[in-house]
Formats: structure tokens, sequence, C-alpha cells
């Protein structure tokens, strides 16, 4: 089986967006967040697009044959919308979320390298097409261009069953994120390789 990645335009971002959303669908951290099915799907769109839509203006969104699956990487100096994102969770999230949700984003930050560095906010794949490679097919698009540029990458892991993916890819788990009622939330870090 080839796979085909391609850089997803603005044109693509809406069916970039809904993979994703197909893929978090029982993600402890998002479902944390909106455990109700229809508040989920309600904003879970506005929360990708505030967390690592930025990769759409980069180039630095991909998709994976017909969005099978799809990676929003944010390249160094490129951040998150925080405005938008703690704007929405306070909105939106969950009553746990409320409460809990800023000590998650500050123990984030703390964990985020200071020197330049990929982040991934987001990789996700169809659960109609999981076990298809495409997750390690996206992974490798953009580590790639880390190690040909010596570039450090960074994720944060929301599920730990994702955590043997990363690590073959070269990711280290640096701790584990966890306050109050919030699932435990895995920030990895990886050095490039020669």
């Amino acid at each position: 089986m080839t796979t085909t990645i391609k850089t997803a335009t603005a044109s693509d971002e809406a069916a970039t967006i809904a993979v994703l959303a197909l893929a978090f669908s029982t993600d402890p951290a998002a479902r944390w967040t909106w455990p109700d099915p229809e508040r989920y799907l309600q904003h879970f769109p506005n929360f990708a697009t505030a967390f690592g839509g930025q990769a759409f203006a980069q180039g630095s969104a991909f998709y994976v044959d017909g969005h099978a699956g799809a990676a929003l990487w944010l390249p160094p100096d490129v951040r998150p919308d925080d405005e938008a994102l703690i704007a929405l969770l306070l909105r939106t999230g969950s009553p746990q979320v409320q409460k809990d949700g800023a000590a998650v984003f500050e123990q984030m930050g703390r964990h985020h390298p200071q020197e330049p560095h990929w982040y991934l906010p987001f990789l996700g794949v169809d659960p109609l097409h999981q076990g298809k490679g495409y997750g390690a097919a996206l992974m490798q698009h953009t580590l790639t261009l880390c190690d040909r540029d010596h570039a450090l990458a960074y994720l944060e892991s929301s599920n730990p069953k994702n955590i043997p993916l990363y690590e073959r890819h070269g990711f280290e788990l640096l701790g584990t994120i966890q306050v109050g009622t919030s699932p435990p939330i895995f920030p990895m870090r990886r050095r490039p390789r020669r």
C-alpha cells in the first residue's frame, strides 16, 4: 500500500478538522473536556482550530489518503491561539475543566522546550482506518524535516495508548501532567536524529 501525504490547504481545513474530531472522539482529555457527545461534536472543531489551526497558514497541516488521518504541526516560533483556547474552554468546557483546566495548561507550558521546536498539537486517524500505518506515516513526514533541520520536536500525548507509537519515533517521556480530575497527559520530546 502506498501512503500519500498531502499538505492541507484552506479548502481542506474542514475535512482535516473533521477527521481529527473522529480520531479524538474517545480521547481521555478531549472527552474530559466535553463528556456530552453533542457538546463534544459542537466544540471540538473550534478547539482544534484554536490549538493547532495555525498549521494551515504555515503549510504544516497534513492529511493522508483522502483524509483517513491528519496531523497539525506548529513550526518553531508558532504558537496556539491561547486566548481563544482559554475563552472556549471557560465558555464550553465541563465543570471539571473550568475548575482544573487552567492548571493543566500551566503545567503543559512548563514542559515545553525553551529552544526552538516543532510542536504537534494533533495527530489522529479516523477509527475506521486505524492500524494501517497512517499515524506512523504522518509522524515520520514531519520528523524527516526535523532531522534535516536538526530541530527538536515536542508533543503531549493525551492518550497513554499512543505513547508506544511516539517512542518508536524517538520521543522520550518527560513526565506526567495531571491536576484534580484531569486524565494524565504525557509530555514527550524528540531530539533530531542524524
